[in-house]
């Protein structure tokens, strides 16, 4: 079956921060059938869009089959379920996101070269170049073929 690089960015600011983080990686390791290519530095981040605890955020890399971005979100969903974040998404009446803490948060930011914008799933994931939490990380583990593909982002 092929395969594809997908970028991801983990966050938490609930709990013990690291652990969750973590706990994602092994989760996500199991659920892709394979250990990530790349991860960057863990760093500390004050919460965007809300006020909360700190933060911690990192960038991994995995290549993982091409079952399909959306089987991809699902699992990173499921993911996040099982590790006890229970919060949907919530927006405003102008309909701006609200942000909330959060045990764990894993967002798909590339999925390959692909450009996806869906109800469920917008790949490159929205607001990447306004969340330094998610491009300090990524720029450290980013492959040449992304920054080709993306060159906004690097």
């Amino acid at each position: 079956m092929p395969s594809v690089n997908a970028y991801f960015s983990l966050g938490s600011n609930l709990g013990d921060r690291e652990k969750n983080i973590s706990e994602a990686l092994r989760r996500m390791d199991e659920a892709f059938g394979t250990h990530y290519s790349a991860l960057s530095k863990i760093i500390e981040t004050e919460p965007f869009g809300f006020s909360g605890e700190a933060f911690l955020n990192a960038a991994v890399l995995y290549r993982i089959p091409a079952e399909s971005p959306l089987w991809t979100l699902y699992q990173v969903k499921a993911i996040e379920r099982e590790m006890g974040r229970t919060d949907a998404p919530e927006y405003d009446a102008e309909g701006k996101r609200i942000y909330h803490s959060r045990i764990i948060d894993i967002d798909i930011l590339f999925y390959g070269k692909e450009i996806i914008d869906i109800p469920e799933l917008t790949i490159p994931h929205k607001g990447i170049a306004e969340r330094d939490f998610v491009l300090i990380p990524l720029r450290e583990i980013a492959r040449q073929s992304l920054r080709k593909a993306f060159p906004e982002y690097f």
